[in-house]
Formats: structure tokens, sequence, C-alpha cells
């Protein structure tokens, strides 16, 4: 485990409490110090506040409203500052030795934003015993030019160069794509690591929002018209920019296929991996 004040780690939650446990439990069981986790909560109301304050968390921040995960984030990351933040989900399990992997991967790899694979969809399997075989297959396998927002490395220069999440809570899911593609945009060097892995049940927080909201469950919470306006593009940059994603992750996952038969992201589908 890197050393305590090497990392801190930062996730937001609003309601869930049930995911917010399993997350924090696989946590604590991997190794890492609570005391370098700062929690942000965004306006719960089903007893996760009274929860986060018994957990010995290095800080626990309550806003009174949601205000977005890029505010929330930021208010993590700032609260407790250190070489390597890590910003999370709090609906997903840490696999052993998750943290290790991830930012000794950074380091070899000399990346900036680093992510773990991760299978996503229902826990009906021993994540566990299951994983061990995953990080020895795709040990030396690193996704480069790829990352994810359910859970990201950031080094701290990166605070430096092209700043922080944008703190706009109508952007309400968006704000992991205005980043990504600022930092794609500045040239920052990112990965995915398939020596670190995580499970992620699948966006249960903006799943439970869309209920509450009466959105369908395709709709988008944020507002696409903010997205635009701040990512700086014209229309055929968008389409360029989408394009060399979407192309080089056809390439990634054709290339770990043929090398390994799995990918550094699965879905768990009709109890079996879908790696397509």
């Amino acid at each position: 485990m890197p050393a305590p004040a090497h990392y801190a780690i930062t996730f937001a939650c609003y309601n869930q409490l049930d995911y917010t446990r399993q997350c924090v439990e696989s946590l604590r069981t991997t190794g890492v110090d609570l005391r370098r986790v700062v929690a942000v909560d965004n306006g719960s109301v089903d007893g996760t506040r009274d929860w986060l304050g018994t957990q010995g968390f290095g800080a626990v921040i309550l806003n009174e409203t949601n205000l977005g995960c890029g505010v929330a984030w930021n208010q993590g990351a700032l609260a407790l500052q250190a070489p390597w933040t890590v910003v999370m989900n709090n609906d997903v399990i840490c696999a052993p030795g998750w943290l290790d992997a991830l930012l000794d991967t950074a380091s070899a790899r000399k990346l900036q934003i680093a992510s773990p694979a991760m299978v996503e969809g229902p826990l009906d399997y021993d994540f566990a015993a299951w994983v061990e075989g995953a990080r020895l297959q795709l040990a030396s396998t690193v996704r480069e030019g790829d990352a994810h927002a359910v859970c990201l490395a950031v080094h701290s220069g990166v605070w430096q160069d092209i700043g922080y999440f944008m703190p706009v809570p109508r952007l309400l899911g968006y704000e992991d794509a205005i980043f990504f593609h600022t930092a794609r945009k500045y040239g920052l060097r990112m990965g995915i690591a398939g020596s670190s892995w995580l499970h992620h049940y699948g966006m249960t927080t903006q799943k439970a929002m869309k209920l509450e909201m009466h959105l369908d469950s395709d709709a988008s919470l944020g507002d696409r018209g903010w997205l635009k306006s701040f990512m700086h593009e014209g229309l055929l940059d968008r389409k360029l920019s989408r394009l060399r994603l979407k192309l080089l992750r056809k390439r990634a996952r054709a290339a770990e296929l043929a090398a390994h038969r799995m990918t550094v992201h699965g879905l768990r589908k009709d109890g079996g991996f879908d790696w397509s």
C-alpha cells in the first residue's frame, strides 16, 4: 500500500447508503487508510450523512443541496491534497491491491490520469475470487489514451495544468466529459490499468435521481447545451474527437481480446461476461 501521505481518495454521494457502505468496506478491507478519504454528501436524506460521520474519514463535507459531482469532487480534492488524488464513485467494490497497482502503473507508464479496469453490472459472482485471474491475465496491459470517471487517479500536476472539474451543478454528469476533453486537448497522458480492478454496479445514483425527477432511463440529467458551450469546439471538431476516441477503444479492445480473450472493461450479463 502506498504511503498514506502519497494519496487521497474522495467520493461524492447522494442517498444510496447501502452502496456507499459496500464501497467503504471494500476500501477498508483492501488496506486503504480511511483517514486519507474525504466523503462529500450532496444532501442525502436516507441516513447517509449520520453514517459518514462514524467512519473515521479524514473529512466529511455536508452540502445542503445536490451541487452535482463537479462541485463535490473539487471540494474533496481540495480538502485533502496529495501527490495523487483518487476520485471515485460510491457504487464500486475495489479488488485487493487495486490502489498499489493503479499508482504503480501510473508511475511506470508516466501517466498523469489513471483508471482501474472494471466489470459493470450486477454483483452476482464471486468478484474477489474471479479478479485474481483477471489481474494475472492483464497484469501488463494498459489501455493508453483512455480513462473513465468511475474511478480515476489524478496527479497533482494535472490540477495545475488544466484546473479542476467544471463546478456547474446543471451539468449533472457531464463534468467528467469536459475534464477528459480538456486533458486530451492539452496532451495529458492517461490510461486504464489491467493490473487494478473494481466492480461497478452502474450509475446507481443517476438512476435514482432520474426516478425522483420522473425522467426516462435513457434521458440525460445534465444540460447538454451547457456541455457544448464548455467544450469550446465546433461541430466538426467534436465529431472528430468522438471518432478518434471510438477508434482508439475499438483497436484497444481488439488487441486485448486477441491477446487475452478479455478486455479492461467488461459487462456482467446473463451470468457471464461480455467483453465486446
